[in-house]
C-alpha cells in the first residue's frame, strides 16, 4: 500500500508538472504571437516599398519562431541547465530521426546566408524553372516558366521546391552576376539565295532592335568580373553563318534583357519577314525533296 501511495503521489506530480508546462507554454506562444502581429503592423504602416514589407515580414516571423522554439524548449526540459546541451541533443534527434526535414532546414539556412536567390530572382532548378516568389524554412515556391509555353514565359503555375534541393540539384540563377542573357535567332535560307545580303540584312536588324550596349552595361559587367571570372570580348550584336544540308544558316546572336527574349524575338521576326519580302533574291528555307 505505500509504494503504491508513493507511485500515485508521483503520477500526480508529474501530472501537475506537465499540466503546469502547457498553460505556460500556451501563454509565451500567444505573447510572441501577439508581438508578432504588433510587429507587423508596424512595419505596414512605416515600409511603403511592398518587396521591403515582404522581406520585413519574412525576417520577424522567422525570429518570434525561433524565440519561441527556445523558450518553450527551456520550459519543457529545464532540467537541462545548459543551453548547448539542449541544442546538441535536440540536434542530433532531427538528424537521425528527420533527415530530410534537418536537410531542408539546412537548406534555408543556406539560402539565406549564401543567397545564392533572393525573392524575385529567375531560377532554374534541376528541371524546373520559375521566379521565385517565396522562401520559406522546408520549401521556396517559383512561379513556373516554360514548360509547354515557349520562350520562358509564365504557366501560371506555383512549384514547391524542398530547402534540401539545393545541395543536391544543378541551380542556374539568371538575376545574379551579370544581368543578362545572350539570346540566339536562327535564320535559315536557301542556297540560291544571296546569303552576303540577307547576313547584312540580319546584322542590320538586330543593331537597331537589339539591347544598346550602354555604360550601364559596361559597368555592371565590370562589377560582375570582379566576383565572377566572367569575360565577354564581344557584346555587340553577331550573325554566324554555317551550313546545313537544307540551306545557308545564319544565327543571329545579341544581348537581352532577362524577361524580354520573347518580345525581342518576335519584333525581330516581324522585321525579318518584312525585309525579307521586299528582296526576290533571298528566301526562307524549307524541307524540300529534288528529283534528278
Amino acid at each position: 500500500m505505500e509504494g503504491q501511495n508513493v507511485f500515485t503521489t508521483l503520477a500526480k506530480l508529474v501530472q501537475g508538472r506537465v499540466f503546469s508546462n502547457v498553460i505556460t507554454s500556451l501563454i509565451l506562444i500567444f505573447v510572441l504571437w501577439m508581438l508578432n502581429r504588433i510587429a507587423r503592423k508596424v512595419i505596414e504602416k512605416r515600409v511603403r516599398d511592398l518587396r521591403s514589407q515582404f522581406s520585413w515580414r519574412k525576417s520577424i516571423t522567422y525570429t518570434f519562431v525561433l524565440i519561441g522554439f527556445l523558450v518553450v524548449g527551456r520550459v519543457w526540459f529545464e532540467g537541462i541547465q545548459s543551453l548547448a546541451t539542449f541544442l546538441g541533443l535536440l540536434s542530433a534527434g532531427i538528424a537521425i530521426a528527420l533527415k530530410e526535414v534537418f536537410a531542408d532546414l539546412a537548406g534555408w539556412i543556406f539560402i539565406l546566408t549564401r543567397k545564392p536567390f533572393d525573392v524575385g530572382n529567375r531560377i532554374q532548378i534541376g528541371e524546373h524553372s520559375g521566379d521565385v516568389i517565396d522562401i520559406r524554412p522546408f520549401q521556396f515556391t517559383m512561379l513556373e516558366i516554360g514548360n509547354w509555353v515557349q520562350a520562358d514565359q509564365s504557366t501560371g503555375r506555383m512549384i514547391h521546391i524542398p530547402n534540401g534541393f539545393v545541395f543536391t540539384q544543378p541551380l542556374s540563377n539568371y538575376d545574379k552576376g551579370f544581368k543578362f542573357i545572350w539570346n540566339e535567332i536562327p535564320v535559315l535560307i536557301t542556297f540560291e539565295s544571296d546569303w552576303r545580303k540577307a547576313k547584312q540584312i540580319l546584322h542590320e536588324i538586330a543593331d537597331s532592335q537589339a539591347l544598346s550596349i550602354t555604360p550601364q552595361v559596361k559597368q555592371e559587367l565590370k562589377e560582375t568580373s570582379r566576383k565572377f571570372l566572367i569575360t565577354y570580348n564581344i557584346l555587340t550584336t553577331t550573325v554566324y553563318t554555317s551550313v546545313l544540308d537544307s540551306g545557308v544558316l545564319l544565327t543571329i546572336r545579341y544581348l537581352s534583357e532577362i524577361r524580354s527574349r520573347r518580345c525581342t524575338t518576335e519584333d525581330m521576326w516581324e522585321s525579318i519577314l518584312e525585309e525579307f519580302a521586299k528582296h526576290s533574291d533571298v528566301e526562307l528555307a524549307y524541307p524540300t525533296y529534288r528529283k534528278v
